[in-house]
């Protein structure tokens, strides 16, 4: 008789669904950005990300211990400081917001989390862009991961378990990690933003670190027509000694997350990005979309394209409904 076969046997209850589900995401895989303002008084909210604030000091220590009390697998820290200029001095500063906020962290819950950290220069720069630039005006690759190397040996020494290069710079992890080794910092990892596109649904996240950037990043920053260079980009970074490779963003880009995860011998990282966070939210606040549907849906098609790591704005909050599930 027709139909023979009959998957739907395999949905027929929740208990059913639960037992042959494939694909599966945990707390423990979420890492939650977070950010922190040089010389705030008060946690502000960010208007183009809804429930995402700019945290002061103190209340970046009360949500960090409430993040890795919710079970979220690590923290990604960025600092919005109080002044910039054109070679990101803040960046590398032991004194700077980034790098006191690490160190506060690091004092509050020690190695109870992975404390990461953004280690690129745009936040500090007052003209926006993730590297020092020629006197034309073009980012200067090599100049740059001088300062890299610097920021990097900074972030390990406020207490960062993993660094971030998220600035697209040729030899970037190749020159971090041997700047960290030749300080001593042998344990502390590198998360290379390997496929990193340039993407314009980073808006919200300017407005989070009030970015100064004027133009664009496609000199640095990947085509997003392009996928075998991202898997060059991997390929290199791996040889250069990273720990973790990352793509960005995520969900415009599941088959780049799912052609590295085949070829990678490391863990594998997404980030859920700003807009991506932002076009969620503003849908579920028109009523158009179910909220925790949603955002768990996104959080499983990145799991099940390959990511081992996902860096999301939503990991507090996900991570209480799948302990509820």
């Amino acid at each position: 008789m027709f139909p023979a076969h009959r998957p739907r046997r395999l949905r027929t209850t929740p208990a059913m669904r639960r037992l042959v589900s494939e694909t599966t995401v945990r707390p423990r895989q979420l890492v939650l950005p977070m950010f922190v303002k040089e010389g705030a008084d008060a946690p502000t909210e960010i208007k183009s990300m809804p429930g995402v604030l700019q945290h002061t000091r103190e209340s970046l220590r009360k949500a960090a211990v409430e993040a890795v009390q919710a079970g979220v697998g690590g923290l990604m820290l960025f600092g919005v400081p109080a002044e910039r200029d054109a070679v990101g001095s803040g960046a590398t500063d032991p004194d700077g917001i980034l790098n006191a906020a690490l160190r506060d962290l690091r004092s509050e819950l020690g190695d109870a989390t992975v404390l990461m950290s953004d280690c690129c220069l745009d936040e500090f720069t007052d003209h926006g862009h993730c590297g020092v630039l020629t006197p034309d005006g073009a980012v200067d690759n090599d100049a740059t991961l001088e300062v890299y190397g610097e920021m990097a040996v900074a972030q390990a020494r406020a207490g960062a378990h993993v660094v971030g290069p998220s600035g697209m710079m040729d030899g970037q992890i190749g020159f971090i990690r041997a700047a960290l080794d030749e300080a001593g910092h042998t344990d502390t990892g590198v998360l290379a933003y390997s496929a990193k596109y340039a993407s314009a649904l980073y808006g919200p996240f300017r407005d989070a670190v009030e970015s100064q950037l004027q133009g664009d990043r496609k000199t640095y920053q990947q085509d997003p027509a392009n996928v075998r260079e991202a898997l060059r980009e991997v390929a290199l970074d791996l040889a250069e000694g990273a720990d973790m490779v990352m793509v960005k963003p995520a969900l415009p880009y599941l088959d780049v997350v799912k052609a590295v995860a085949e070829v990678s011998d490391v863990p594998v990282a997404a980030y859920q990005i700003s807009g991506e966070y932002a076009m969620v939210e503003a849908a579920a606040r028109n009523g158009w979309i179910d909220r925790e549907r949603t955002v768990l849906e996104t959080l499983t098609s990145i799991r099940r394209a390959g990511a081992d790591v996902v860096l999301t704005y939503w990991a507090v909050e996900a991570a209480g409904w799948l302990d509820r599930g």
